[in-house]
C-alpha cells in the first residue's frame, strides 16, 4: 500500500515537472499566454508549500506582467505574500519594475523599484537600480530624489556619462547654475548630449546675465542645430539683445522664436512689442502688445502703458484710453499707475468714455490724486465734460452741489439746454421750469432763448393765451438778432389763430412772410394759415390771394388751398370761379382727401345755378367714387330734393329711402323721412308712408314728446352744466329710458364725450361703440378717434387696429386720417405684422406735408420692421436716412445700426468711428451706447486687436449688469475670442461653460 502510494505520487510529480519544463520553454520563447495557462494548471495541482507551486505562481505573475493583464500587480503581490521567503521574491519585483521601465512607464516602474531590497542585489544590479530610479524620478519630476540616485554614479564606467548629464540637468532645472555648468562642461564633448548641453550652457550664461557671450556663442551655435530646433537659441539671442537695449538687433531673433509647443506667452509678446516700440514702429508694437490678455502683473502693466502710448502716436485716442485705463488699475508700478490715470482722464474728456461719464472719471482722478500737478487742469474740465457729453442733467446736479460764483452763472444757461433736451423728448411739463430758470441768465441771448422756449412749451401744452403773452413780450423786448427767433411771428400768428383772434393772426403771418429765407414747407403753412385767418374774417379776396400763393408753387396742402379758394369765391357769389377751383381739386390732385368735399360743393353750386345735369353728375360721382364719404348721406338727401324739384318723385323717394337704409339714426335720415313724407302726401299714399316708417327702427311713432323732452333736458345739461357728474346722470337717464329713442345717436355720443373728458375711459367705450353701431354718421369720426385713443393708451393694439382701420376709411379730417394711419403703423408693428406696418409707414412718408417727428416715426418703423423681416438692405437704407435728421435716442439707435451694418460689411474702422460718435455725443442714451460696445469689440477683433476686443467686452460684463441681454452677448463674444487666442498664447485661459448643478430634493 505504501509503495503503491509512493509510486503513484512519484508519477504525478514527474508529470508536473515535465509540464513545468514545457511551460518554461514556452515562457522563454515569449509564448506567454500558452505558458501562463500551463503555470496556472501546475499551481492548482502542485502540493501546497512545494517549490513547484511557488515557482508556478512566480511565472504566472511574470506572464501576466508581460501580457499587460489588469491583475498583474495583484498576482506579483500575491506571490510575495504567499512566498515571503522565496529566493525569487526580489527578482520578481525587480523584473516587474524593469519591465515597466522598458515600456516607458516610469511611474509604474518607480512603484516597483521602491519595493526592491537592494541588499539582495549584486553591485551591478544596484547601480542599475539607482540609475533607473533616478531616471524615473526625473520623468516624474521629483528632481531632488533623482539627484540623490545619480550622484553615486557620476564616475561609474557604465553609467557615469549618463548620470553626469542628468545630474547637470537636474541642477539646471533647480536653477543651481554653478553646479549645472561645471557638470555639463565635463561631458560637453559627449556626442550623445552635445546638442542639449550646448543649449543648457548657453541658457546658463543667459541666466547669469552674460548677454554679450550669449549673443556670440548663440550665433555660432544656432547654425549647428536643425532648423526646427533653433527656436530656443533664437529666443536667448533675441532676449540678450533686448536686455542690452539693442532692440533693432533683437527683433529678428525674437520673431524666430516659435514658442512652447507652438504657443507664446504674454512676456514673449511684450518683449517683441517693446522692441518695436523703441524703434517707433507703433503698428507692429501694437500687434504684439494687444495680444497680452488674461494676466495682471508687472509685465502686463508696462505693456498696456506702452500700448496706450503707441495708440496715441497713431492718433487712436479711444484705443489709447482703454489701454491707459487698464494700466491705471494695476499697482505694480505706482508711477506708471498715476501717469496712466492722468492720460485716461484727459482722453476721456477728449474722446469720450464708453464706460463711465467723463465727469465721473475726472472727479475720480481728483479724489485719487489730490496732489497731482494736473489737479487744476482736470478740475476745470469737469463742467465742460458734462456739456460736451450733452449730459445737461448731470451738469445741473454738479453745479448745484458745487456752489461758486462761476458755477451759479452757468446754471441758467445749462437749464436752457436741459430744457430743450426734454422738449425734444416730448417731456414738456418737465422742460417748462427749466426754461423759467434759464430766463435768469445774465447773458441776454441765453435769457431770450429761454423766454422763446418757455412760450413754445406753453403753446404745446395747450395754453395758447399764456404762450401768446410770452411770445408778444419777447418780440417787444428782443435785443438778439439770431436765427433762433426766425419763427417768432409765425408762432405769434399760430397762438392768435388758436385763440380765434384772426385779425391779429393775419398781421403776424403777413409779418412772418416778409422774410425771404423761410423754408418752403413752413412758408406754405404760413400762407395757408394766413388764408384761413382772412377766410374766418370773411375777407375772401385776401384769403384767395394767400391760398393762391400755395397753389401756384405746388406747395404742401395745395389741394386744401385750392378747395378754400373755391369756397371763398362761393362766398363772394362768383360761382363760376368757385366751380373752376373745385373742379381743379377733383381733377388735378391725384391724392387728396378733399375730392368728396369738392364734389359735394360742386353739386350744391350747380344746383344753385340751376345746372341740374351737372349737379346730378357731381352727386353721382361722389356716391360712386367715395362710398365712405361723410357727405354721402347729405348728398343722397340733396339729390333726392333735386329730383323732387324736377318732379322725379320716384327717383327722389329712392334717394331718401337709400339714406334711411344706409344711415339710420342720422340727422340726414330724419330729414329724408320728412321729405319722403311730403312725397307720399303729394301722391296721396299716406298709408304706404305709415307702413314704411313702421319698419324704421329709429322712428318711434309713440312717446315722441316724452322722448324729445327728456333729451332736451339732457342736451341742455351737456352744453351748459359745469359739473361732469350732473351731465352724466342726465344723459344716462335718457339712454336708460329710451334705449332706441329718437335721439339715441346724439345721447350716446354726448355721454361718451363727457365720460372721455372726465377720464372715465372704461365707461366711455360702450357708448362710443353704440355710436359706431349706427354706421357712418356725424359723430362716428370723432368716436372712432377717441375710442382708438383709449385702446392705444391701454396698449390694446388688436382692438385699436380694428377701430383705426375704419377711421382711416371714414375720416373727413386730414388730422384724423393721419392719426389713424400713424397708429395703424405702430399697432401693426407692435402685433408683429411687419409687412402691414411697413405699408402704412410708406403711406405716411408719401404725404406732402409731414412734421419731422412723424416722418422719423415712419422711418424707424420701416427700419425696425425690415430688420425683423431680415431685409437688411432696407433697414440700412432707412437707418442711414434717420441718422441725418433724427435727434436724441432715435439718433443713438440709428448710429448703432450704422455701426452694425458696417461691421457686417467688414468696414471695421468706419464702424468704430460711428460707435465713437455715438459714445461721444449720445452716451446718455445708455442702452444704445452699451450695445454699440459689442460692435466695437467685434470690430477690434476683426482688426486683430485682441486686447481692445477683450477690454471692451470685459468692461461691458463688469459695468453694465443692468442690461442682461447685452451682457450675455458680450460673454458669448469673449468666449469665442479666448478660445481662438488660447490656441497660440499659453497665457490665455479659455472660458469654460458655466454649469448649473441641480440638487435632488431629500
Amino acid at each position: 500500500m505504501v509503495f503503491a502510494g509512493y509510486s503513484q505520487q512519484t508519477i504525478v510529480e514527474t508529470n508536473l515537472f515535465t509540464k513545468y519544463n514545457n511551460a518554461i520553454k514556452l515562457f522563454n520563447e515569449k509564448a506567454y499566454a500558452a505558458a501562463q495557462t500551463s503555470f496556472i494548471a501546475i499551481h492548482k495541482t502542485a502540493t501546497t508549500a512545494s517549490n513547484l507551486k511557488a515557482d508556478a505562481a512566480y511565472y504566472d505573475a511574470m506572464c501576466a506582467v508581460r501580457l499587460k493583464q489588469p491583475e498583474a500587480d495583484k498576482k506579483v503581490l500575491a506571490f510575495i505574500e504567499e512566498n515571503p521567503n522565496s529566493s525569487k521574491k526580489n527578482t520578481a519585483i525587480f523584473t516587474v519594475a524593469n519591465y515597466y521601465f522598458a515600456n516607458k512607464k516610469a511611474a509604474y516602474a518607480l512603484k516597483w523599484f521602491k519595493k526592491v531590497d537592494a541588499s539582495y542585489l549584486s553591485t551591478e544590479d544596484k547601480k542599475e537600480l539607482n540609475f533607473k530610479m533616478g531616471y524615473s524620478y526625473v520623468v516624474t519630476n521629483n528632481l531632488p530624489l533623482a539627484k540623490e540616485k545619480f550622484l553615486p554614479l557620476i564616475n561609474d564606467a557604465k553609467y557615469g556619462n549618463d548620470s553626469r548629464y542628468y545630474y547637470g540637468y537636474i541642477a539646471y532645472k533647480l536653477e543651481d547654475y554653478g553646479i549645472a555648468e561645471s557638470t555639463f562642461k565635463e561631458i560637453a564633448d559627449n556626442e550623445t548630449y552635445r546638442v542639449e548641453i550646448s543649449y543648457y550652457l548657453l541658457d546658463i550664461s543667459f541666466q547669469a546675465g552674460k548677454f554679450e557671450r550669449c549673443i556670440t556663442v548663440g550665433k555660432q551655435l544656432i547654425n549647428t542645430f536643425k532648423r526646427k530646433d533653433r527656436s530656443e537659441i533664437s529666443k536667448i539671442i533675441g532676449e540678450s539683445y533686448f536686455n542690452l537695449e539693442k532692440y533693432s538687433e533683437a527683433i529678428p531673433y525674437l520673431k524666430a522664436y516659435t514658442g512652447k509647443k507652438g504657443k507664446w506667452n504674454n512676456t514673449d509678446f511684450y518683449q517683441l512689442g517693446y522692441a518695436y516700440y523703441k524703434q517707433n514702429d507703433f503698428e507692429n508694437a501694437i500687434s504684439n502688445f494687444n495680444k497680452i490678455i488674461d494676466e495682471k502683473n508687472f509685465v502686463s502693466q508696462n505693456a498696456y502703458y506702452h500700448l496706450g502710448e503707441c495708440y496715441l502716436n497713431l492718433d487712436k485716442k479711444t484705443e489709447a484710453l482703454n489701454a491707459f485705463k487698464t494700466a491705471s488699475e494695476m499697482d505694480f508700478d505706482r508711477k506708471i499707475k498715476e501717469d496712466a490715470a492722468l492720460n485716461y482722464a484727459k482722453l476721456s474728456y477728449e474722446a469720450g468714455n464708453p464706460f463711465k461719464s467723463v465727469a465721473e472719471v475726472l472727479q475720480e482722478y481728483l479724489k485719487e490724486y489730490p496732489k497731482s500737478v494736473a489737479y487744476e487742469e482736470i478740475n476745470d474740465l469737469v463742467v465742460s465734460s458734462f456739456l460736451h457729453q450733452q449730459d445737461f442733467k448731470g451738469a445741473l446736479e454738479f453745479l448745484n452741489k458745487k456752489k461758486t460764483e462761476k458755477n451759479n452763472s452757468l446754471i441758467s444757461e445749462v437749464s436752457l439746454y436741459r430744457g430743450i433736451q426734454l422738449f425734444n423728448d416730448q417731456k414738456l411739463e418737465e422742460a417748462l421750469p427749466l426754461f423759467v430758470a434759464g430766463k435768469k441768465a445774465t447773458d441776454i441771448s441765453i435769457s431770450e432763448k429761454a423766454k422763446y422756449w418757455e412760450a413754445e412749451t406753453l403753446y404745446q401744452l395747450e395754453s395758447p393765451k399764456e404762450a401768446l403773452s410770452k411770445f408778444t413780450a419777447l418780440k417787444r423786448e428782443l435785443k438778439s438778432n439770431s436765427e433762433d427767433f426766425k419763427l417768432l411771428d409765425y408762432n405769434i400768428g399760430y397762438s392768435n389763430f388758436t385763440l380765434k383772434e384772426y385779425a391779429s393772426a393775419a398781421v403776424s403771418f403777413e409779418n412772418f412772410l416778409q422774410d425771404g429765407t423761410i423754408e418752403k414747407d413752413i412758408k406754405d403753412d404760413a400762407f395757408i394759415r394766413l388764408g384761413d385767418s382772412y377766410f374766418a374774417l370773411r375777407n375772401y379776396r385776401k384769403a384767395i390771394d394767400a391760398y393762391a400763393a400755395v397753389v401756384n408753387t405746388y406747395g404742401a396742402e395745395a389741394d386744401y388751398a385750392q378747395y378754400q379758394i373755391g369756397m371763398s369765391y362761393g362766398f363772394i357769389e362768383n360761382n363760376q370761379a368757385k366751380i373752376n377751383a373745385l373742379t381743379n381739386v377733383v381733377n388735378k390732385y391725384q391724392i387728396s382727401n378733399l375730392k368728396d368735399d369738392a364734389l359735394f360743393q360742386l353739386a350744391n353750386t350747380y344746383t344753385l345755378i340751376k345746372d341740374n345735369n351737372k349737379a346730378h353728375l357731381a352727386y353721382n360721382r361722389l356716391i360712386e367714387k367715395h362710398p365712405n364719404s361723410i357727405f354721402l348721406p347729405k348728398a343722397l338727401v340733396r339729390q333726392g330734393l333735386l329730383y323732387y324739384s324736377e318732379n322725379e318723385s320716384k327717383k327722389a323717394l329712392e334717394k331718401f329711402k337709400q339714406t334711411t337704409s344706409q344711415f339710420p339714426n342720422s340727422p340726414d335720415a330724419f330729414e329724408a323721412v320728412a321729405n319722403a313724407r311730403n312725397i307720399y302726401i303729394d301722391n296721396g299714399n299716406l298709408n304706404e308712408y305709415v307702413d314704411w316708417i313702421s319698419g324704421l327702427k329709429f322712428i318711434n311713432v309713440t312717446d315722441s314728446d316724452l322722448d324729445n323732452t327728456t333729451f332736451a333736458v339732457a342736451e341742455k345739461k351737456y352744453f351748459e352744466a359745469k359739473d361732469g357728474n350732473e351731465i352724466i346722470i342726465a344723459l344716462s337717464k335718457y339712454t336708460i329710458s329710451f334705449p332706441d329713442g329718437i335721439h339715441k345717436l346724439k345721447a350716446n355720443y354726448y355721454l361718451a364725450d363727457i365720460l372721455f373728458k372726465e377720464k372715465e375711459f372704461n365707461k366711455a367705450i360702450a357708448y362710443y361703440q353704440n355710436v359706431l353701431e349706427e354706421g357712418q354718421n356725424e359723430y362716428s369720426e370723432d368716436s372712432l378717434a377717441k375710442l382708438a385713443q383709449i385702446f392705444l393708451e391701454r396698449d390694446e393694439f388688436e382692438n385699436a387696429i380694428q377701430i383705426l382701420d375704419r377711421l382711416e376709411l371714414e375720416a373727413y379730417s386730414t388730422e384724423n386720417i393721419l392719426f389713424a394711419q400713424s397708429n395703424l403703423m405702430k399697432g401693426y408693428f407692435e402685433t408683429s405684422s411687419y409687412n402691414q406696418a411697413i405699408e402704412y409707414a410708406k403711406k405716411i412718408l408719401a404725404k406732402d406735408k409731414l412734421n419731422s417727428q412723424l416722418e422719423n416715426d415712419a422711418k424707424i418703423i420701416i427700419a425696425r420692421a425690415s430688420l425683423k423681416n431680415e431685409d437688411f438692405y432696407t433697414a440700412e437704407e432707412y437707418y442711414t436716412e434717420l441718422e441725418t435728421k433724427a435727434s436724441g435716442e432715435l439718433k443713438a439707435e440709428a448710429l448703432y445700426y450704422n455701426a452694425f451694418f458696417k461691421n457686417q460689411q467688414k468696414e471695421y474702422l468706419d464702424s468704430n468711428k460711428t460707435v465713437q460718435d455715438l459714445i461721444a455725443n449720445y452716451s446718455s442714451y445708455k442702452y444704445w451706447a452699451v450695445k454699440s460696445y459689442i460692435i466695437m469689440g467685434k470690430n477690434y477683433y476683426g482688426l486683430k486687436d485682441v486686447y481692445q476686443a477683450t477690454f471692451v467686452l470685459e468692461n461691458i460684463i463688469k459695468n453694465f449688469t443692468q442690461f442682461k441681454d447685452i451682457v450675455e452677448e458680450a460673454k458669448e463674444e469673449l468666449k469665442i475670442i479666448k478660445e481662438n487666442e488660447a490656441k497660440t498664447n499659453n497665457s490665455v485661459t479659455p472660458i469654460k461653460e458655466e454649469m448649473t448643478i441641480k440638487k435632488n430634493k431629500k
